[in-house]
């Protein structure tokens, strides 16, 4: 089993979008066996894969020990790939990783999965928090999403500083270009100076993702921002070959 986490010190940069889609691609394109478990309150994931549980507040209940995690699974109208649904109750979960002291519970919790999925991809909220620490300790890789802007490169570079500071022996972090628009003259300059990273372009089939309540491989595999999250997953399995 290999843990992916989608990580961003800020919000609104595609966080959410890329967690769904890398899941739909573990699942369908390379036939493994996925969890996705949703972190964020916001509970947008879910949404995304059609869960309508949002306010039930049982999420923060697996990390009190109060309920097995397998047993709040869902399985979501993709072959392969479940979900743990978020809800409202996350809002309080920095306070009781806190107040517990146990530094890495996600990663045991995480660990008594690990006969039943290949992959699992965490949609993590944003921001330094006590869930973000467990989520540094429990990952293999962490993906980390950011507009090509000066601010999101130093939410990044804070990131990467943090991580070698606290967390020495971290998975390997993946910067990801996301909601590219190559017709702005500071996005073209971004892409330019790493013409490395992965880039997720800026497209309206991402936007119908809302409206589809779907990964975009769903209902647009074909388009730009489809090939693009599907070369993006090739890399990834890659990657975690490599750390094998």
């Amino acid at each position: 089993m290999a843990v992916i986490a989608v990580y961003s010190l800020k919000g609104g940069v595609g966080k959410t979008t890329l967690a769904v889609n890398l899941a739909w691609s573990s699942a369908i394109q390379s036939s493994r066996r996925t969890l996705l478990w949703d972190l964020d309150p916001q509970a947008s994931a879910s949404f995304l894969l059609g869960h309508e549980g949002r306010g039930k507040g049982s999420a923060q209940a697996v990390f009190a020990k109060d309920v097995a995690p397998d047993q709040l699974v869902v399985t979501t109208a993709i072959e392969r790939l479940d979900l743990l649904a978020a809800d409202t109750s996350l809002r309080s979960l920095d306070r009781l990783l806190f107040s517990i002291g146990k530094r890495k519970r996600l990663s045991k919790l995480l660990a008594g999965l690990e006969k039943s999925y290949d992959r699992i991809i965490l949609d993590c909220p944003p921001g330094l928090t006590e869930t973000s620490e467990q989520v540094m300790y429990a990952a293999d890789v962490i993906i980390v999403p950011l507009i090509p802007s000066p601010l999101s490169r130093r939410a990044l570079d804070e990131i990467v500083q943090h991580l070698d500071r606290e967390h020495n022996g971290h998975g390997p972090i993946l910067p990801v270009f996301s909601m590219v628009d190559r017709r702005r003259t500071l996005h073209r300059a971004a892409l330019e100076a790493q013409p490395d990273w992965p880039v997720i372009p800026m497209a309206s089939a991402v936007e119908q993702m809302a409206v589809n309540r779907a990964p975009v491989g769903v209902f647009a595999g074909d388009s730009p921002s489809g090939k693009a999250f599907s070369t993006l997953w090739r890399g990834i399995e890659a990657r975690l070959a490599r750390l094998r």
